[in-house]
């Protein structure tokens, strides 16, 4: 036995399978973004998307996303492009709003906001693209942010088949 809690039963995924109880991994604890205009990339996550900021720091701005697994608050951090990386020999070339290996990342968001959400965005003018996952049930909002980020707000949908 591993001396650790058990996973809480796997919830709202349809028919998606797999993991096991043996892997350590709870939650997505953050997720971090390089970026070149701190400022404006953080006043889209929290003007536009709605997120709260937990703490600033010199070229740093940690958004709440949830409360997270364990104390360990589930948030997304913008980080200058000039800050250095936890594995110092890894050179990291400037930001290129062109290209990102970031292929995107998603929110989750309550079926019963999507619509509400939806028209909340496009009121504020903001290019939504909409997409509807069969495989999954899953229902889906696609924005960019300012540096080209694609941001996902997805919900499971139980009428999707």
């Amino acid at each position: 036995m591993s001396g650790r809690a058990p996973r809480a039963a796997h919830r709202g995924v349809g028919p998606l399978q797999g993991g096991t109880d043996e892997s350590a991994h709870r939650a997505l604890g953050e997720t971090v973004l390089r970026v070149k205009d701190l400022q404006r990339v953080k006043r889209f996550y929290t003007d536009v998307i709605g997120l709260d900021v937990l703490r600033e720091f010199e070229g740093i701005a940690f958004l709440k996303v949830s409360n997270g697994y364990g104390g360990h608050t589930q948030i997304i951090g913008l980080f200058h492009e000039s800050l250095p990386v936890p594995f110092p020999k890894d050179p990291r070339e400037p930001v290129h709003l062109e290209s990102t290996p970031l292929h995107h990342f998603a929110l989750e968001i309550d079926r019963g906001d999507f619509d509400a959400e939806l028209d909340r965005l496009q009121r504020l003018g903001v290019e939504v693209t909409t997409f509807e996952h069969r495989w999954c049930r899953w229902r889906s909002l696609y924005v960019h942010d300012p540096e080209g980020n694609i941001l996902e707000l997805v919900c499971y949908d139980e009428a999707i088949v």
